[in-house]
C-alpha cells in the first residue's frame, strides 16, 4: 500500500496551506472539501498543489513533519505549484 504526503492549498482572497499524510489521497481531499477532513481545513475549498508517494507509513508521516515544520520549503511549494506534481 502507498501514502501519500500532500499539500492543499484554500481558494480564496487569503489563501493558507494544510499538510497531511493519506493511503487514499481522492478520498482525503473529497473529505477535506466536504468538511469532514481535519479540524483546520473545514470551511474551505481547497485544491491539490503537491503530493509526494511513499512505501510506508512511517515514512509519510516523517516527510509530513518534516515539510510542516520548513517554513522555507512550504513557501516553495505554495508559490510553485507545479513543483514535482503530477495530476491524479
Amino acid at each position: 500500500m502507498n501514502y501519500y504526503v500532500y499539500m492543499l492549498k484554500s481558494k480564496g482572497n487569503k489563501p493558507v496551506t494544510y499538510v497531511g499524510y493519506t493511503n487514499n489521497i481522492k478520498n482525503r481531499i473529497k473529505l477535506h472539501n466536504t468538511g469532514k477532513g481535519a479540524k483546520f481545513t473545514r470551511g474551505r475549498q481547497w485544491k491539490l498543489i503537491y503530493k509526494e508517494i511513499f512505501k510506508t507509513k512511517k515514512e509519510a508521516i516523517s516527510r509530513e513533519y518534516y515539510i510542516k515544520n520548513n517554513r522555507t520549503l512550504r513557501q516553495k511549494l505554495k508559490k510553485n505549484e507545479n513543483f514535482n506534481f503530477t495530476s491524479i
